[in-house]
């Protein structure tokens, strides 16, 4: 992007969200999480039933950062190589040539993830994990900014491959996308019988705000916050309390910690404030932690959610003055 219309790297990815809403109504939430994912360089679930715009929300994010944006529905009979790249023979100069696969892209979006099998789920997580790839042997490093939007889907479970815990806790954070409201549903039924067409953003208005260059700023900035000892020490309460929950079988790892530690801060930052406060930590506790933690069954079978869980033990974390 040759011109910023934004020199404040805070200015530009607030503009995203209201670049996102020309397209995707309601998901602002959504959107503020991906943002914040962005800013801490971590990756996202996305969990939400067929058809409330995952797949758009990412195409237009990518469009209002000028990034690339790449989708993998994901597949029984999908290969690990399928998602990596693969060597190919080139009968000309009689070498193999690396041909590299959908994981090469700035977000990719990876549909259904829990509907292919742990292999390829692996090599995935790797590649998020490492921030590289490797082929024969040879690793070859992703592009940054590089952030996996990975959805699930919270109905139909037949045939699919649950991520295990310690793939889970590889996330950021997981977001969860709700059925829109009645207004909000009739405002896209309006856009389109407008004329509205989710393959075109540029028709829609969509324009590139920000770009890696401002998100890399957006990074030096958000690790300048300052977190108070009481407030470091609040987060690790979190975290422990759940460990103790009688509705929990699995509480949230040091790990949790740390990506609850690091999401706050980015949302204390986007909020306009170099040091962080409690409330930034109840903001993003749900998200940070929620895929992190595991109902015992009895709480299942009486109805009990982990968004419940925590925010009991929100509620019963004693908040620093």
């Amino acid at each position: 992007m040759s011109e910023q219309p934004y020199a404040d790297p805070r200015e530009a990815l607030l503009a995203v969200r209201a670049e996102v809403a020309k397209a995707v109504v309601g998901q602002d939430a959504a959107v503020t999480g991906l943002v914040i994912a962005l800013v801490c360089r971590g990756h996202v679930l996305l969990e939400g039933v067929p058809g409330v715009a995952k797949t758009l929300l990412v195409r237009a994010l990518a469009a209002s950062l000028s990034l690339r944006a790449t989708r993998v529905q994901f597949t029984p009979d999908l290969m690990p190589g399928d998602i990596t790249g693969s060597l190919v023979y080139d009968a000309r100069t009689a070498e193999f040539s690396f041909r590299p696969g959908p994981v090469f892209t700035d977000l990719l979006l990876a549909d259904e993830i829990n509907r292919t099998p742990a292999k390829t789920q692996a090599a995935l997580l790797e590649a998020m994990e490492e921030r590289q790839v490797s082929v024969d042997g040879t690793p070859r490093a992703l592009p940054d900014p590089f952030l996996v939007a990975a959805t699930q889907n919270p109905v139909d479970h037949d045939g699919t491959y649950p991520l295990p815990e310690a793939q889970l806790d590889r996330f950021l954070l997981k977001l969860v996308l709700p059925l829109p409201t009645r207004e909000e549903e009739v405002g896209v039924l309006l856009r389109h019988a407008e004329g509205f067409d989710p393959r075109d953003l540029a028709a829609a208005g969509v324009r590139p705000v920000a770009d890696a260059a401002v998100l890399a700023r957006a990074r030096e900035q958000a690790r300048r916050v300052s977190v108070a000892p009481e407030v470091l020490a609040y987060v690790v309460d979190v975290c422990r309390a759940t460990r103790s929950s009688p509705s929990l079988r699995l509480g949230a790892s040091p790990r949790g910690a740390t990506a609850l530690l690091a999401a706050a801060r980015a949302w204390a930052w986007l909020s306009g404030r170099d040091y962080l406060l409690p409330d930034d930590v109840k903001a993003l506790a749900r998200p940070a932690l929620r895929h992190r933690v595991v109902l015992r069954p009895e709480a299942e079978l009486e109805g009990v959610t982990a968004d419940a869980v925590l925010e009991a033990v929100l509620a019963a974390v004693p908040v620093p003055r």
